[in-house]
């Protein structure tokens, strides 16, 4: 099985360690991991920001660089939310018959991470083949907009992180925005603050040691607005750190 991996600007950008617990975790369950040296954006800022011809021309590069593959996967909802819901609902609606039918043979062989492990792989939380997570605390799960509403990846996380043995403590509103939303964050700062300062009080009334999540947008405006609040303990996690043992 060739699966190719869709690092996101944000992951290689910030967090590269997302990036190499999503290759370890799919390596292990036995995929032939491919990494396009050439890959870049999906195109959701343009897309957002009505830059239409950019979000196209970024978009077809990623068909290029991904059509060869049998499945591509992303550790991110809303990226894979762009892919599988927008290129096709939107900006390739009108397209030629021929593009078109690319773009929705992408969307279906496109997975965001959580949802190939347990509905592709079938990693489950009966599976043996999973290995036991390292972060010994408790955690709690904040589910990202763009995954939630758009691809619905609610459960695909919780089983993986309970097969690992975390103490996975519910905050209040988990489904609620942390106030990120891409470029709404810049343009409407005063409500998206708010909207963070609220995630953080539910995130401290759980006392969890660490914050996980599926999306690195959401993660990192979380943990800028915890450190900002004076919580300089609360760790900030993705769920493939987690479940391949690199959170510590």
């Amino acid at each position: 099985m060739k699966v190719g991996l869709f690092v996101t600007c944000l992951v290689d950008l910030v967090r590269p360690n997302i990036g190499f617990a999503t290759l370890k975790l799919l390596e292990d369950a036995g995929c032939e991991v491919i990494v396009p040296a050439t890959q870049t954006c999906c195109g959701q800022p343009g897309y957002n920001s009505g830059a239409r011809e950019i979000s196209q021309r970024l978009a077809r590069k990623v068909l290029a660089e991904f059509k060869d593959c049998d499945y591509v996967v992303a550790p991110s909802g809303s990226c894979s939310g762009q892919v599988k819901i927008h290129y096709v609902q939107d900006l390739f609606r009108d397209a030629a018959e021929s593009e078109r039918i690319e773009f929705e043979k992408l969307s279906a062989k496109w997975f965001e991470l959580s949802d190939f492990l347990v509905n592709v792989l079938n990693l489950t939380v009966s599976s043996s083949e999973f290995a036991a997570a390292s972060f010994p605390g408790s955690i709690t799960y904040h589910d990202s907009c763009a995954g939630l509403r758009e691809i619905n990846i609610k459960h695909q996380p919780r089983e993986l992180l309970a097969r690992s043995g975390c103490n996975l403590i519910e905050m209040n509103d988990a489904e609620k925005c942390c106030g990120f939303g891409g470029t709404f964050s810049i343009k409407l700062g005063e409500i998206s603050t708010r909207m963070a300062d609220n995630k953080c009080v539910n995130i401290a009334v759980t006392g969890a040691d660490a914050v996980i999540g599926g999306d690195l947008g959401c993660l990192l405006n979380i943990e800028g607005r915890l450190r900002r609040t004076g919580d300089a303990k609360t760790k900030i996690y993705h769920f493939a750190e987690v479940l391949a043992g690199m959170a510590k």
